[in-house]
């Protein structure tokens, strides 16, 4: 029943992909967030003391009220940056704040890192079972990762030398024109 569990969960990893994986938030942005919080509530504030339209007041408390569920997903920072007023709030520092956030959002995870830990999670759970089949599925999966390093390195390398030497590009892809689509498929998988 463990063996059906662990496979299962591992099939589900393998078949998803890696594109909806993300790191934890980091502290930048949890900042960022809760930076975003407070220019919402200042920005109510204001709506509301400056008497502007109810629309405008409308739009600004939901803004309100939706900063906060994105600051409880992200969780609050070690160190909260002053924002009191609008002032406060302002200051180039913030903008720089949230360029950094945006570009830090965008980051994902690397397959090959992915990969490699799967493995290791994979050798992990296969000590914990241990027995005769635990000690021939950890020399299993060890191959198959020594098999997964040794095609990262050569499609590095082969990046590599197609945009070092570009006069070769064409020839080096004639030559390896004779592939099966399944080993196709893998390549462009492992490159993007």
């Amino acid at each position: 029943m463990k063996k059906m569990l662990i496979i299962l969960i591992l099939s589900c990893f393998l078949l998803t992909g890696c594109d909806s994986l993300r790191f934890a938030p980091s502290e930048a942005q949890k900042q960022n967030t809760w930076l975003h919080n407070r220019t919402t509530t200042v920005a109510a504030e204001t709506a509301r003391s400056e008497n502007t339209s109810e629309k405008l007041q409308g739009l600004t408390q939901l803004s309100e009220l939706q900063s906060r569920a994105f600051t409880s997903y992200y969780g609050l920072p070690k160190e909260f940056p002053q924002a009191n007023t609008a002032e406060d709030i302002l200051v180039e520092s913030n903008f720089q704040l949230a360029r950094t956030a945006l570009t830090e959002s965008a980051e994902r995870p690397d397959a090959w890192q992915l990969a490699d830990s799967a493995f290791e999670l994979a050798i992990g759970i296969c000590a914990l079972l241990g027995g005769v089949y635990g000690t021939r599925a950890i020399r299993f999966l060890r191959t198959t990762r020594a098999k997964s390093q040794a095609l990262q390195e050569i499609i590095s390398g082969n990046e590599l030398f197609k945009k070092e030497h570009r006069p070769y590009a064409g020839a080096f892809k004639e030559a390896h024109k004779d592939q099966s689509p399944r080993t196709r498929q893998i390549v462009a998988q492992m490159k993007a």
